[in-house]
């Protein structure tokens, strides 16, 4: 048998193996899957594992995706092939952790088939890619006693929380019913509420019904919300209130508040020394406006206060951005980027999240109350070098950015932005409220309004619950979220914060522990360490530059105004001192593009060293590996020979 006929039996024979392996590996790949993923995202948590272990009924568990449509789609669609394998990867192992209680069905609905015809009956989302065919990516669960959950869509604003919503599915559809959440804010972000003729008759008349807020298109997936009107009087009917910008509260609503809490009624707090997304889409320059909201006479008795125009501010966490039309990105010292170490690790609720970003936050202090039992848990905050900073008017937060970042001073402790506050609480008006009655009758025009006093739980006989968060902007769409075509995407865990915030409040451990894993992103830090030293060092020279084009512009708009009325001889002098100012004005621009040079040479020079590491080592194992073979069949060709010569 000569050489070649060996070697074609021997690629026969390992093609054989190959494929035989292939057959045994897919049959028992179950109990030898391996998740070395860094986050873990094919492993399920324990909340999901509890979820699936209290299952007594089979589920049926059907995933949609038009996978050959999508093959010929364009490239926006064909981005969820890698999404569809990883949902799907992970519904089996919802399947093998289930123990035979969930019947996992994964369909193609082609067109014209009885597939595309259930998942229009399931209502699931579909998007056109031809005349005939349409793409689908949803889910369907159900009961045996005709209960249907359904993803519509497997939108890219929920991929970090795949996980969390497919057990939020399960968990709701054998064991709960939806929370009712009320929502009391003096901005518009429940949007227009309105019926379709009533939607119909604004559009005729030119007027667009206002969306809701992002944040509450997500929570009306998972709960009942309803929004409550800032004049309310008694909150009643509802599991959770979000009070989202609190700005001129009646006394009346504050007692409202006061006492759902004291009842036992989960609350969470949005307060805002400065509000961006409150702030009017038309004001006259210069013209005062007060963006903030407090409610500290409810705050202090739970401990807790917010000063007025003082916010959290911390050097190493700053973003770049530009807050103003046409401007170009600077370092704003209020918007932060808050990482894992701003976050208490010992809570559930911020755990395990990985960015989050806040804009103009306020500073919470603790302060003494009459209650000793209160229990403050902080769950946001700066680094060690973080700084509460303030200023007089609130204009001035739309002016010299660079001006406060440069004024900064470090701290030494870090300044906490939110809290959650537990423990029997007292109420803010332990003699109750005067209101106007309205039961007495119309009193005459010379006698005093009749009035009555109102009085309610003076002392919480169960502990309560509060988180308070000195931000409103982070919940906003301009910070958590950003827009696509195919609706609203997630930026951040800003989102994740909230809702972990409400299943931790509404005492849900399970579906919490799932959220807590947060996004899987991970930021730059090297990269974000070299910009911000980067223009420490040319923070001076651009302060210069800017201080000598300011100066050299006034003084040329003194010499214009000296030349008017004089002769064409001055104007020519000036004139050409015109020219040397500008010469000066390009000259210093130049070396400030040096200066920043500098800094992109360095990220520049971090990008080649990490090419460098990740590319190289690989063909110098293999060609280390190449020469050590060479040299030892070197070695045996001679040693074979000398052998057979002997011989």
């Amino acid at each position: 048998m000569n050489r070649l006929i060996r070697a074609i039996i021997a690629v026969i024979f390992i093609a054989v193996i190959t494929f035989s392996a292939i057959s045994i590996f897919q049959n028992i790949k179950k109990p030898l899957r391996v998740d070395i993923t860094d986050r873990k995202i094919y492993t399920l948590s324990d909340g999901t594992r509890n979820i699936l272990a209290g299952l007594n009924q089979t589920l049926k568990v059907k995933l949609y995706y038009t996978k050959t449509a999508a093959m010929k789609a364009t490239d926006q669609i064909r981005y969820y092939n890698n999404y569809y394998h990883f949902v799907r990867a992970l519904l089996e192992e919802y399947a093998s952790a289930a123990n035979g209680m969930i019947d996992l069905q994964i369909i193609d609905p082609r067109p014209f088939s009885n597939e595309e015809v259930e998942a229009i009956r399931h209502r699931l989302k579909r998007f056109p890619i031809s005349e005939e065919e349409n793409f689908f990516f949803g889910l369907v669960i159900q009961t045996p006693f005709g209960v249907e959950k359904t993803i519509e869509f497997f939108s890219p604003d929920r991929q970090s929380f795949v996980e969390y919503d497919i057990s939020y599915l399960i968990d709701t559809a054998v064991t709960r019913q939806k929370k009712r959440i009320g929502i009391l804010s003096s901005l518009p972000v429940v949007g227009d509420d309105v019926s379709g003729y009533m939607r119909q008759m604004m559009i005729m008349q030119g007027q667009q019904p206002k969306p809701a807020w992002g944040i509450v298109q997500h929570l009306n997936q998972m709960y009942d919300v309803t929004g409550i009107g800032i004049d309310v009087q008694q909150i009643e009917n509802i599991d959770i209130l979000m009070v989202i910008h609190p700005k001129n509260l009646s006394e009346k609503t504050l007692f409202a508040i006061d006492q759902f809490i004291l009842g036992g009624g989960r609350t969470l707090i949005f307060v805002d020394p400065y509000c961006i997304s409150a702030r009017p889409e038309q004001q006259l320059f210069g013209a005062p406006h007060d963006a903030s909201s407090s409610i500290n006479e409810l705050l202090n008795a739970w401990g807790l206060d917010m000063p007025a125009n003082t916010f959290a501010g911390d050097k190493a966490l700053t973003a770049m951005a530009s807050l103003r039309a046409n401007s170009r990105p600077e370092r704003i010292l209020g918007m932060l980027n808050l990482d894992q170490q701003c976050f208490n690790s010992t809570n559930a609720i911020t755990a395990d999240l990985n960015k989050v970003t806040v804009l103009f936050s306020g500073v919470l202090n603790e302060v003494k109350t009459e209650v000793t039992e209160i229990s403050l848990t902080p769950l946001l905050s700066t680094t060690n070098r973080g700084n509460s900073w303030s200023v007089m008017d609130q204009r001035e937060l739309m002016g010299d950015m660079a001006g406060h970042y440069r004024r900064f001073v470090d701290g030494t402790a870090p300044v906490t932005m939110a809290y959650i506050a537990t423990g029997k609480f007292k109420s803010a008006f332990p003699n109750g409220i005067v209101v106007p009655d309205t039961e007495t009758g119309k009193p005459d025009e010379e006698e005093k309004p009749a009035t009555k006093k109102v009085t309610g739980i003076t002392q919480a006989p169960q502990d309560c619950a509060v988180a308070v968060f000195t931000d409103v902007d982070f919940i906003s769409d301009m910070v958590a979220y950003n827009r696509s075509i195919f609706g609203m995407t997630v930026v951040g865990d800003n989102s994740s914060l909230v809702l972990n915030t409400i299943e931790d409040l509404s005492g849900s451990s399970n579906l919490m522990s799932i959220r807590a894993r947060g996004s899987f992103k991970r930021p730059f830090v090297v990269v974000d360490a070299i910009e911000i030293e980067a223009e420490a060092e040319t923070a001076a020279e651009e302060e210069k530059l800017v201080a000598q084009v300011s100066a050299l512009q006034q003084r040329l708009q003194e010499k214009v105004a000296a030349a008017r009325g004089k002769g064409d001889l001055i104007k020519d002098v000036i004139l050409n001192e015109r020219r040397a100012i500008e010469l000066e004005i390009r000259q210093a621009e130049q070396q400030l593009r040096k200066a920043k040079l500098k800094k992109r040479r360095r990220i520049d020079q971090l990008g080649v060293k990490l090419r460098n590491f990740c590319t190289l080592p690989g063909p110098a194992i293999i060609l280390v590996i190449a020469i050590i073979l060479a040299v030892r069949r070197s070695m045996l060709r001679r040693y074979y020979i000398s052998h057979t010569t002997e011989s």
